[in-house]
């Protein structure tokens, strides 16, 4: 007798030929490569499942780890029109995802197309193409089922047709494959190289959340309805005439109706059962449930595409406990794993043939890292750079000796962490070329100087803090000058200005605080020096009658941030980092300036009172 593993009862029919669920059965009906198509085209919940990951796994890239020159030269590789494999990739993936499928023939300049590529001949300027293909626009011989070959289960040759009818066969070994959703089954799969359509697991979802809100959308011009009972409607409808004449009298009442917001009907006034005539009731079709239902099959549709609905809709999850941004973060997290796992196995190919095409050669010391997605804010870098800073002295102790780490090591540590974090850009290099702490150890005379004026310094410091302690809160008024003016005022002539703000007083002001406040309530900065890089958002504006050039920079709006949450005020809604150029009413049209692109260069934090009568100082040159 067999027994199944599962749970029976006799009684209510659960596991028996009585359970509705004996019928279930899973079926496999491939989707019309057309349908598919027209997925993508026309249904914007198929375009996002089939783009979002591909996007996402291409948005960031890659960084290249070797000399400056060296990666220079293969980011020149990568980024030639010809080339440009950052949206080839992305083009290729979706293609895989849309259709199951996709090629990258990869035009290498060594030796016949159909010939296995020997990496060892690829010189320098090789590379010369990379083209996407779609699986409908390929074919291919046998499948290689030799196990001891690199290319077992690849097709023995693709095949390529042209319309002119031209064949061209190319080697496995030019050719970087991309399969949509994986079929495991290799026994029914037979000698195919392709995968499923990911749009093929997910279709009856998505059908479902389609239809969902086509029919919602239809039941909203039936949301409100006015209903009229007629007495002996049925007689009057028996003759032609007096249903044209009902026709025409409704016709008209609706229009009164719409001019007048009233209807006419006819009856004696009475309520009830003394009621006689027509009667006239709204009936209504309430919405307030209809939201969470949609919301629930888009879930479905998400769930289905493994795409997290702060992602997929581009909305932040609301109600209690609910926190969008882990969510994405773990999303993230998880196509970094598809990058390394998947995507740098699938790109090997092409990086040999890259790196050798760039340089003329292959040094193993060349690597990269996938760029990440989820980057951190200004503030959270800064922590994180003194909870390092914070740890490395912790471990290094106060330099007794005893020691079990050496201050030398964890310097090194540090650096490297430092420059991974993408803190302090160039520190290695800096290193390298100013020497390191124990390439520069100080004399028994340099200690003795510098014991000395720390001590002055301590005096100094106690000072301070001693009438610190004692002052008043003082209104605040804190500003960086332009360390860079000159080239800002070259930039503004050039423009048509014939006057400036003169170079010792081009500023940005961070805080302008008509409250009194206690100034050493209002913290430091990491930065003596602050940069803000070339290009980004620049416009011209008009502040009241100053010409002003606007940029963005995060720190300076953390740091503004930071002291009005200390206390200080700021008269404006918002606050935008800006550099006043003019005050000159005679300057050209603001819509025909250029905005400065190049770098700024700002100077330490300058702390001072707020003087009301500050415009009777400006001066132009």
């Amino acid at each position: 007798m067999l027994f199944l593993d599962r749970l029976q009862n006799f009684v209510s029919g659960l596991g028996t030929a009585k359970d509705k669920k004996v019928g279930n059965t899973f079926i496999f009906t491939p989707i019309d490569p057309q349908q598919l198509v027209a997925m993508h085209r026309s249904d914007w919940m198929g375009r996002k499942v089939v783009d979002i990951i591909p996007d996402d796994m291409t948005r960031e890239w890659r960084e290249w780890k070797a000399d400056e020159a060296v990666v220079e030269a293969i980011e020149k590789v990568e980024r030639a029109p010809q080339i440009n494999i950052q949206a080839k990739v992305n083009e290729a993936m979706q293609l895989a995802r849309l259709r199951g499928g996709s090629l990258m023939i990869i035009g290498v300049d060594a030796g016949d197309p159909s010939e296995e590529l020997v990496l060892e001949r690829v010189g320098k300027d090789a590379l010369k193409y990379v083209h996407v293909l779609s699986r409908d626009q390929v074919s291919f011989t046998d499948i290689n089922r030799d196990i001891t070959s690199p290319y077992y289960g690849e097709p023995m040759m693709w095949r390529f047709t042209s319309s002119a009818g031209t064949t061209v066969d190319i080697h496995p070994s030019r050719v970087i494959r991309f399969v949509g959703a994986p079929i495991l089954d290799k026994s029914s799969a037979g000698d195919d190289v392709w995968g499923d359509s990911v749009l093929q697991i997910v279709y009856d979802a998505l059908q479902n959340a389609a239809s969902t809100q086509e029919h919602t959308a239809s039941l909203i011009p039936e949301a409100k309805t006015d209903v009229i009972y007629m007495p002996g409607l049925s007689e009057v409808l028996r003759n032609p005439v007096t249903t044209q004449q009902l026709t025409e009298r409704f016709t008209y009442a609706n229009t009164m109706k719409s001019m007048f917001n009233m209807l006419l009907l006819e009856g004696n006034g009475g309520t009830g059962e003394n009621a006689q005539g027509e009667k006239w009731e709204q009936k209504t079709i309430s919405f307030s449930q209809f939201p969470e239902l949609l919301r629930q099959y888009l879930q479905v549709a998400s769930g289905a595409a493994d795409i997290p609905m702060v992602r997929f809709l581009q909305d932040a999850p609301s109600g209690l406990g609910s926190n969008g941004e882990i969510t994405l973060k773990n999303y993230y997290d998880r196509i970094g794993a598809d990058q390394r796992n998947k995507l740098s196995p699938a790109l090997w190919r092409f990086d040999e043939i890259c790196i050798r095409s760039a340089t003329g050669k292959r040094d193993p010391k060349i690597y990269y890292e996938w760029a990440p997605l989820y980057s951190q804010t200004e503030k959270e870098r800064a922590e994180v750079f003194k909870i390092n800073a914070e740890a490395a002295r912790a471990i290094v102790g106060s330099g007794t000796g005893q020691e079990l780490i050496t201050r030398e090591a964890v310097s090194k540590a540090l650096i490297s962490r430092i420059e991974e974090d993408g803190n302090l850009p160039g520190l290695a290099a800096a290193v390298e070329k100013f020497g390191s702490i124990e390439e520069n150890e100080p004399t028994d005379e340099e200690l003795a100087a510098a014991a000395t004026a720390q001590r002055a310094k301590a005096s100094k410091v106690t000072r301070m803090q001693a009438a610190a302690n004692d002052a008043a809160p003082r209104t605040l008024y804190v500003r960086r000058d332009v360390l860079n003016a000159a080239e800002i005022i070259a930039w503004a002539k050039g423009q048509g200005f014939k006057t400036t703000l003169p170079a010792d007083d081009l500023h940005v002001t961070i805080t302008f605080s008509r409250t009194p406040v206690d100034w050493m309530e209002m913290g430091s900065t990491w930065e003596d020096e602050v940069k803000i890089p070339r290009g980004g958002a620049r416009l011209m504006e008009k502040f009241g009658e100053a010409r002003v050039l606007l940029f963005n920079s995060n720190m300076l709006r953390w740091r503004h941030d930071e002291m009005v949450d200390k206390g200080a005020s700021w008269d404006h809604p918002e606050y935008q980092p800006h550099i006043t150029i003019s005050y000159d009413p005679d300057t050209p049209d603001l819509a025909d300036v250029e905005p400065y692109q190049g770098e700024i260069v700002l100077g330490p934090e300058v702390f001072e009172e707020v003087k009301e009568n500050w415009q009777s100082g400006i001066r132009e040159a």
